[in-house]
């Protein structure tokens, strides 16, 4: 250590008194604009604590002397927003949905709004584009659990599949290898049937009259004869190459063992009564509705 006295013989500044293998820190004070300038953002820091909202309380927070905010803005714009589509959305709930699909009006206003909500409340499960993923269908093709006409639609969005609703859609399918109903080569048997029903190869040497005779007993009913399936029950169709859950041998294994029975919100309660009809009439329009 040397003395706080020392300066340094190169830059001529003086010294800290600290020294780190023969390297001497010099006592160089920060600039004076830079201090200035911390200085100015404490001053402005307590300025805006004081003028607008800021600290946290229990259960809100101070207002500040302007009582400015960009919430409340957005509050206030929303608030304008819905008086203004108040008397359009009045008349989309009193609407049939068959009334909306002819008024070129209530048609447009439906698939805006329907838009809208459908971004914020099933897009996290459905996709932005509502093309789906694994377990969540996609709402664009022709293919559909619970039916795909306007009505059946809405009836799905109202009251969800599985969700605790009364009305809800319940028809779930059965753990066939983890209820001991089947062994284990029968559902392999009746997994490669199931993938030669939509014309997918199957395992060499895997016994076809084995599996057409287990999904007789104990598909058919459900799906029915030819898988067509029906959407009374929510029973998929297996003919049409479109997978839910995926279509690989493992996949359909795995779904005979243990069964599948995801679960669909009711938005019933959630969701006014004229906002479910437009995400029932945006969901029809893109492209995949009866």
């Amino acid at each position: 250590m040397t003395d706080h006295s020392d300066i340094d013989t190169v830059s001529g500044t003086a010294t800290t008194g600290h020294q780190w293998d023969g390297i001497k820190e010099l006592n160089t004070p920060l600039p004076r604009w830079w201090l200035i300038t911390f200085y100015l953002t404490i001053v402005w820091a307590i300025g805006y604590w004081v003028v607008y909202p800021a600290w946290p309380l229990i259960s809100s927070n101070t207002k500040g002397v302007f009582g400015y905010s960009t919430r409340a803005d957005v509050a206030v714009e929303l608030a304008n927003l819905d008086r203004i589509r108040g008397e359009k959305m009045v008349a989309l709930g009193a609407a049939s949905l068959a009334d909306i699909e002819k008024d070129p009006a209530l048609l447009a206003l439906a698939r805006a709004r329907g838009k809208t909500v459908f971004g914020d409340n099933c897009a996290p499960c459905h996709g932005s584009g509502a093309t789906g993923s694994k377990g969540f269908p996609n709402l664009n093709d022709d293919d559909w659990l619970w039916g795909g006409t306007l009505d059946q639609i809405m009836q799905t969005i109202q009251y969800g599949a599985r969700s605790g609703n009364p009305k809800a859609h319940e028809g779930q399918m059965l753990a066939f290898g983890k209820e001991g109903v089947l062994k284990q080569d029968q559902i392999v048997d009746v997994a490669n049937y199931v993938r030669s029903l939509s014309g997918l190869s199957t395992r060499a040497g895997y016994d076809a009259a084995a599996g057409a005779k287990i999904f007789a007993d104990n598909c058919v009913a459900c799906h029915g004869e030819k898988g067509k399936g029906n959407p009374e029950l929510g029973a998929p169709n297996l003919s049409d190459k479109i997978w839910l859950y995926g279509s690989d041998e493992a996949t359909l294994i795995e779904t005979i063992t243990n069964g599948r029975g995801g679960v669909m919100p009711a938005w019933e309660g959630r969701l006014d009564p004229a906002t479910i009809k437009a995400m029932a009439v945006y969901v029809h329009s893109l492209g995949g509705g009866k």
